[in-house]
């Protein structure tokens, strides 16, 4: 029963979910937006037991090692170019990190002998009946579905079909990120990692490109209210960067430069997502959508995990979704909420609003002891959670597929 499910979003969960579900035997389908796979985007890390468990259960590890960034040092300086802080790579790269768009492909590679991918259309109506539910599609189609799952980010379209307005659920935490892509030549940093400067409430930093070094990347981020402005007229968002840090120094006014003839912009609030019940009949979040931090809450892995765990209890209650749901909800929210907090920590860790802020950040993390305490406190908040085992699992013979018997 119910072994059709339609997942929004082909990012991370989405793609993992996908291959779960197919691992188990149901028949997923996932629907993108974007005409193809999303290019781009920052590394992604992954650390502690709990992550590792699940790309070793995927049999991601392999591939995933031979792809890495190997890490991102991070280097903050102060007008002049002076070294204030220096960060090894593994503070922000974990045990391994790759780039998204890398993951991304990996796992719509593994999951698609199993899935139906949709890439160019969207979910515009959600309509529950007595077996299932009716699904608009923004091409004019219609399917019907068992289940829907929506994979689809903090700014989850699901979430805001089927639960309600994405004001009820994302919390603004006080800061704004925005991204671009630098023209070749001239990168005012190493040949890898990130060199940033900082003034109060404000960072301003460059990285280089992991695969080409002669390209590289802006990060900006700054603080802010909540400000009203076009998530799609990037225009309005470049005069909201240019305003927050005119009058900078160091390498600022040719960043911001670059940033008028920047193609591609991600610009987003630091936020949070906090949803009382994942699940309602039969729609349910996963990732981002149900518990997710713009930065620093570990997301990834956390997608990983959930997709894991979703899928293996959809399979355990052979696809009786109010038993399966609430499972997955009460094995993971405690875990998800613990990895989620350091969302709430990443804008002020990386732009303190303070100078005195900004010289106790660059202070106590030049000290070993205080740096390697962090590093271990990140490994222990992911790997709280023992991961059940499920049919299909790797080690259990003769369970693959057997989700729906």
């Amino acid at each position: 029963m119910n072994g059709n499910v339609l997942i929004s979003g082909a990012s991370i969960a989405g793609p993992a979910l996908a291959y779960w579900l197919g691992r188990h035997g149901f028949n997923p389908t996932v629907v993108e937006l974007a005409p193809t796979l999303r290019k781009g985007g920052h590394a992604v890390d992954f650390r502690g037991e709990t992550h590792l468990t699940v790309l070793e259960r995927m049999g991601l590890l392999p591939e995933l090692r031979r792809i890495q960034t190997g890490g991102s040092p991070m280097r903050f300086v102060d007008e002049a170019g002076r070294t204030l802080l220096h960060l090894p790579a593994e503070f922000a790269g974990g045990e391994i990190e790759v780039l998204r768009e890398d993951l991304a492909r990996v796992l719509y590679e593994r999951s698609l002998p199993h899935t139906e991918y949709i890439f160019g259309d969207s979910i515009t109506g959600l309509a529950e009946t007595a077996s299932g539910v009716r699904v608009a599609f923004r091409s004019g189609a219609s399917r019907d579905f068992d289940l829907v799952i929506g994979a689809d980010g903090l700014h989850s379209n699901v979430r805001r079909l089927a639960f309600g307005p994405e004001q009820d659920y994302v919390s603004h935490l006080g800061y704004y990120a925005a991204a671009w892509q630098l023209p070749g030549g001239g990168y005012p940093g190493p040949a890898k990692g990130s060199v940033g400067h900082n003034a109060p409430g404000r960072l301003a930093s460059a990285g280089a490109d992991h695969r080409d070094p002669a390209q590289a990347g802006a990060f900006f981020v700054f603080a802010a209210p909540e400000l009203s402005y076009d998530r799609h007229e990037p225009e309005q968002q470049k005069k909201l960067i240019a305003d927050a840090f005119r009058g900078l120094g160091w390498e600022v006014p040719r960043l911001l430069a670059s940033l008028e003839q920047a193609p591609d912009l991600y610009f987003d609030s630091i936020s949070r997502a906090d949803v009382g019940t994942w699940s309602t009949g039969r729609v349910c979040l996963v990732g981002d959508a149900a518990c997710g931090a713009t930065i620093g809450g570990m997301g990834t892995g956390t997608a990983m995990v959930a997709a894991y765990v979703l899928a293996g209890e959809l399979a355990l209650a052979r696809g009786e979704h109010r038993t399966a749901f609430t499972r997955y909800e009460s094995r993971l929210r405690k875990y998800a909420k613990g990895c989620q907090a350091g969302g709430g920590r990443a804008g002020r860790f990386l732009a303190p609003a303070t100078a005195t802020g900004l010289r106790l950040r660059n202070t106590l993390l030049s000290r070993p002891l205080f740096l390697n305490g962090m590093l271990k406190l990140g490994e222990r908040v992911s790997s709280t959670m023992a991961l059940p085992d499920y049919p299909g699992d790797p080690g259990r013979v003769g369970d693959e597929g057997r989700g729906l018997q």
